[in-house]
């Protein structure tokens, strides 16, 4: 045997020692394969060290050892990501009792394995494939359903510390909308704070998205924290559930804008094709208007020219117009009204969501429908960046009192 270190001048007896003429072949497999023989070397000597202390050395008969070597026996321990085998000493005390050896607990810890197992699912390999990820030169054992076990035993901290959160501060904005998971609707509610950062407030299950559900979840925000009497902007798709829900809860405290790109679509879809593509550049055109006046008085004049041939696309641009325009009653431009004046950040973050948990195609029930949309929106979360216009936010703030509160009423505190 021949001792592997970087600096001979701290070879002595506690020195783990390789066959170099060995190593070298593994070396030639490559860098993986070296990395990982070495460890279970080091792994398979440092155990063999520990019962030596027991023990004494091999061959060497001792009268005041009060154990002894017990052959040797198969075992597996946590590195790379897998649980690999490995054999150990086995100890037994004079008695007959095993010795457990406390090198064995260390190298068989499981912390690091669903650590490892959390990270490879949320960056979107699936329990059936996790083993291709694991590169391992010895065969591993990490089977699929251990891999979903493991899976969920690591998200239940998650989950607690996600619906703990406390919502202190400014919240501005908030946006709502449903995030199909499995036949379940997953209500989500997205926070803005006042220095435009983006936050995932809360999540709740639902067979539709419904009044019920959307009042469930605000009452969720509000034992968390979120100021009640704080006067804000919800930004939503148009749904009437969404709408009720928010003024039953928050009352005139609530300004809503409905998404604007929702509006256009939902318009388009009563239009033969030939006319989209002119109802479309005027619909656009309208919204790019600065005053409210001014962007309603052409979005009228579109639904007076549809109604006579396309009644139905003229009764969609009507229902609910004056809500697809408080951003511009509110006064604000530029990058922050294009962010606040549809469910995009939103959608994006639902995008990055289900990109995540796109290999869970059987969600069977709410808790598992609960642990993927946590899993996915706090991996969205370490991608957000602060919303277009952040800066501009203070006006929108000053804004949304103005049209809220009383000429008397309570101050906004921005945090």
């Amino acid at each position: 045997m021949e001792v592997y270190q970087t600096n001979p001048g701290l070879v002595n007896e506690n020195c783990i020692k390789f066959d170099v003429d060995e190593l070298w072949l593994v070396v030639q497999g490559g860098l993986d394969k070296l990395l990982r023989t070495m460890g279970l070397e080091v792994a398979r000597q440092l155990l063999e060290r520990e019962a030596e202390a027991l023990v004494g050395k091999k061959g060497k008969h001792s009268k005041e050892r009060t154990a002894y070597r017990h052959g040797v026996e198969k075992t597996k321990i946590v590195m790379g990501g897998a649980k690999v085998p490995l054999e150990r000493p086995r100890v037994r005390s004079k008695d007959g009792g095993e010795v457990r050896l406390e090198t064995l607990g260390y190298l068989q810890q499981e912390d690091a394995l669903d650590q490892r197992i959390l990270v490879q699912l949320l960056a979107g390999a699936s329990c059936r494939k996790y083993v291709r990820t694991v590169e391992a030169a010895t065969p591993c054992s990490v089977s699929k359903s251990a891999v979903s076990r493991r899976f969920i035993d690591a998200m239940k901290e998650e989950i607690k510390d996600f619906f703990s959160r406390r919502l202190e501060g400014c919240y501005p904005v908030i946006m709502l909308d449903g995030l199909q998971m499995g036949k379940l609707t997953m209500m989500v509610a997205l926070g803005i704070k006042a220095d435009g950062t983006k936050q995932i407030l809360g999540l709740m299950e639902g067979a539709t998205e419904n009044s019920t559900v959307v009042k469930s979840l605000l009452g969720n925000l509000l034992e968390r924290g979120l100021n009640e009497t704080e006067p804000r902007l919800f930004v939503i798709d148009g749904s009437k559930a969404l709408h009720k829900a928010i003024k039953d809860t928050f009352g005139e405290k609530a300004l809503i804008q409905r998404c604007q790109v929702h509006k256009k679509r939902n318009v388009l879809d009563h239009l033969p094709d030939s006319e989209k593509e002119a109802a479309a550049h005027e619909i656009t055109l309208a919204y790019q208007e600065f005053e409210e006046e001014n962007a309603k008085k052409k979005l009228e004049f579109l639904a007076h020219r549809l109604e006579y041939r396309y009644p139905a696309a003229a009764a969609s641009l009507r229902e609910g117009l004056d809500e697809t325009l408080t951003v511009h009653r509110l006064g604000i431009g530029g990058l922050l009204r294009e962010t606040l004046a549809s469910t995009n950040a939103l959608e994006s973050a639902n995008s990055l969501c289900r990109q995540t948990v796109r290999n869970a195609s059987n969600i069977q029930d709410g808790a598992m429908a609960i642990r993927h949309a946590v899993a996915g929106f706090c991996e969205a979360e370490r991608h957000f960046h602060r919303v277009r216009g952040y800066r501009d936010i203070h006006i929108l703030i000053a804004a949304i009192r103005r049209l809220t509160s009383p000429p008397d009423g309570d101050i906004l505190q921005v945090a």
